[in-house]
């Protein structure tokens, strides 16, 4: 049984499209991925993909993108003791004033008073800490904390190891 070339051609583009919302599902909360990157999951031009994936889902990929990332900020801000910007730079955006505009378009709340509504309607709030790293941890620059630091001097009265004895006593 041969199936149709216009159906073939048809579960491809599907297909790709997919793998690229795939992508975007994965990847949401990283502040860099682009249209670019995401279309070339596709394997599309930035141009193409647009039109492809508004005809398929009905939305574009930066709306589907947004939408997938206010989904995420509402869940924080329902559950997390984590302030509005630290939430709004988990979620991939990097404007506080943009993710606060996208939010009340979306909910028709900002992010605060989206919070005051429903806090308190379930658990606890989760600890700030434990929240970061279910999100994917901290950011992962070395800081100065990380860097192996010299060894210290010995301190006043305790003598250097010369390692001439099994305990650092000369023999």
């Amino acid at each position: 049984m041969s199936v149709p070339r216009v159906t073939i051609g048809f579960m491809d583009k599907t297909r790709q499209l997919r793998l690229a919302k795939d992508a975007m599902d994965r990847d949401w909360a990283d502040p860099e991925l682009d249209l670019g990157a995401v279309a070339a999951h596709a394997g599309y031009s930035r141009y193409h993909f647009i039109r492809a994936f508004k005809e398929a889902y009905g939305e574009t990929p930066g709306q589907y993108l947004t939408h997938r990332r206010i989904e995420r900020a509402e869940e924080m801000l329902r559950g997390a003791d984590l302030s509005v910007t630290e939430i709004c730079h988990l979620v991939g955006f990097s404007s506080l004033g943009t993710f606060s505009a996208r939010f009340k378009t979306r909910t028709g709340l900002t992010p605060s008073e989206y919070r005051t509504k429903h806090v308190g309607r379930g658990a606890a709030l989760i600890p700030g800490c434990y929240a970061m790293l279910w999100a994917g941890g901290f950011p992962t620059a070395r800081s100065a904390t990380l860097e192996k630091r010299p060894a210290l001097p010995a301190a006043y009265g305790e003598e250097q190891d010369s390692g001439s004895g099994p305990e650092g006593t000369e023999s």
